[in-house]
């Protein structure tokens, strides 16, 4: 499918797929949308309530990195301890990677050099990229996911429902319950009420949230 680099509205980039019509962020800001969905209403919420300095972390959809560098600022300027594993089944090519400009919104060389280490880490290894943050990527498919009891926290960044309807359906949202710690939290940018009802069936109470800028709600899912 023909794939090429946008601005989006508060001047990141990111990624879209001509043939779907579809972004791998919000057109109305991708670093906006990322702080919003999985760094105030994920991160901020699971550090509050659980009061933890080490949090191990579940990325459905890896793509750009961008949910893992903002994630990794976040960690060090809070001083948690992060083991981050990021889920991808088709990695995004360094050529693209190369056109991204979060490094440069986010700030400085120390981000540019964050954000390369994300991307040049290996596969499937543990990776040290800072002394606040470990990263594994794992490239497979979501439904091979089988962790069990394992996240405090979960980004669900999947392609929509629109264009990928296998990716939220109650098996998905099983498989993330059950990854889940007791009181572990899923965020995503989601909100259709068919998203909610299979968050539901798979025994998460949701909540309907304000959603980042150009979308009325989001989805917070909890395993109580």
């Amino acid at each position: 499918m023909k794939r090429h680099i946008i601005t989006t509205a508060d001047g990141s980039k990111t990624i879209q797929i001509e043939d779907w019509n579809e972004q791998y962020h919000s057109v109305h800001g991708a670093i906006q949308e990322a702080n919003h969905v999985f760094i105030k209403t994920g991160f901020d919420l699971v550090i509050a309530n659980l009061n933890l300095k080490k949090l191990s972390i579940l990325e459905i959809g890896f793509g750009t990195g961008l949910n893992a560098i903002i994630t990794l600022l976040k960690a060090e300027k809070e001083q948690i301890h992060i083991n981050y594993v990021g889920v991808e089944a088709y990695p995004v090519l360094p050529s693209e990677i190369s056109q991204l400009n979060y490094a440069e919104l986010l700030g400085a060389d120390l981000v540019a050099n964050q954000f390369k280490a994300i991307h040049t880490a290996s596969w499937e290894i543990k990776t040290p990229i800072s002394d606040f943050f470990k990263l594994t990527k794992q490239e497979k498919k979501f439904q091979d996911i089988n962790n069990l009891n394992e996240f405090h926290l979960i980004y669900f960044d999947a392609f929509g429902a629109r264009v990928q309807p296998e990716l939220w359906t109650e098996a998905i949202f099983q498989k993330m319950f059950n990854a889940l710690k007791p009181n572990g939290v899923l965020v995503t940018y989601a909100a259709k009420g068919s998203v909610r009802r299979a968050m539901q069936a798979a025994g998460f109470i949701v909540e309907r949230l304000p959603g980042p800028p150009g979308k009325r709600e989001m989805l917070r899912a909890t395993k109580l």
